[in-house]
């Protein structure tokens, strides 16, 4: 059976995955979306205490293998009101590990406990090169940089009255640009790529009708970026695979169009035997692929070993150049991931 994934299901779904905001901590919205998505194709989601959603495939009781977990974030990159400055701004604490280059210009909205949102954009405290002369020498960290709010305030008390407090979630304009020649540029490809992926592997079990012989777990967590999003997991899974984004750079192979397989990351070595299944199987469909090694670098397989797990893992997923930053990917690498997941769940 060959797993025709359907490109255009996936690039749909990926570009709904990146217009709905979700950083670490506030992923309600997008969660009822993958509800919603997975309802269309016949799935129910469930969902754990701490907003994790599961969506659950029966074996045909044919395997003693126990379950196959399969895990995506759907968690990004952001930021929290640290607290409201005396001008109106706002200073900001990060949410996940990211330079403050990375986001310094960059567009944002600013989510109120109320319901109500803000317009915003990340400047330094020290903006123009026409005013200060150090503006191009001032160090890019937290103390130095402030949110400037697209209402007419100029001082704390103005802001305040806006409802914008302390706690208050930021999410970054992602810039979503898909090209026609298959490049998908956009900010949070890590992990929404891989999410689409997914249910791109989804929508081709249910078209096709395939019956697993051992049940499938399907995760999407919401606490990745901040190191716990899967640590805990459901006991029956004895294998699992974390689908996150390839890093590209340096000494390393992976491309934008590969399916990248991470031997190694920063949590030590993932499982010999199901690295080398996945590697045996992209040869065997002439998915194009890469095996790297990570050392700054962990994943949900990592947080659910780290919580005791008694798993065997593996991590894999679409090319991803500039990770935590400006990324892009290409289509090619999105649909290949899920078809290198089909044909493991078919072997």
């Amino acid at each position: 059976m060959n797993p025709d994934i359907n490109s255009s299901y996936t690039l749909d779904t990926l570009q709904k995955l990146l217009g709905t905001p979700s950083p670490t901590g506030f992923c309600m919205q997008i969660m009822k979306l993958l509800a919603q998505e997975a309802e269309k194709l016949g799935y129910a989601m469930e969902f754990t205490p701490k907003g994790n959603g599961m969506i659950t495939i029966p074996g045909d009781g044919q395997s003693n293998k126990g379950a196959l977990g399969i895990t995506a974030h759907v968690d990004t990159l952001g930021a929290m009101v640290r607290s409201v400055k005396s001008n109106g701004a706002l200073r900001f604490t990060p949410v996940g590990g990211y330079s403050m280059h990375s986001v310094e210009n960059e567009y944002c909205l600013i989510h109120t406990r109320s319901g109500r949102t803000y317009e915003g954009t990340v400047l330094s405290t020290k903006p123009s090169v026409h005013v200060y002369t150090d503006a191009r020498d001032l160090k890019r960290e937290e103390e130095n940089m402030e949110i400037r709010l697209d209402e007419w305030v100029t001082s704390k008390e103005e802001t305040e009255q806006l409802g914008i407090s302390a706690g208050d979630f930021i999410s970054w304009d992602p810039r979503t640009r898909v090209l026609d020649n298959g490049l998908i540029k956009s900010r949070h490809l890590d992990d929404k790529a891989s999410v689409a992926a997914l249910f791109g592997l989804l929508e081709w079990l249910k078209r096709a009708n395939f019956k697993p012989d051992r049940t499938i777990r399907f995760l999407f967590s919401t606490y990745e970026e901040v190191g716990h999003g899967s640590a805990s997991i459901p006991g029956d899974i004895t294998e699992f695979i974390a689908v996150d984004m390839g890093a590209i750079g340096d000494d390393l192979t992976t491309t934008e169009k590969d399916v990248s397989i991470c031997a190694k990351d920063s949590s030590g070595p993932y499982d010999y035997e199901m690295t080398g299944r996945l590697i045996e199987l992209a040869k065997r469909e002439h998915i194009p692929y890469a095996v790297d090694i990570y050392p700054r670098y962990s994943s949900d397989a990592s947080a659910a070993l780290s919580g005791g797990s008694n798993i065997r893992a593996a991590l894999l997923g679409p090319g991803v150049h500039a990770s935590h930053s400006m990324e892009r990917t290409h289509l090619d690498a999105v649909v290949n991931t899920a078809k290198l997941l089909a044909v493991y769940i078919m072997n």
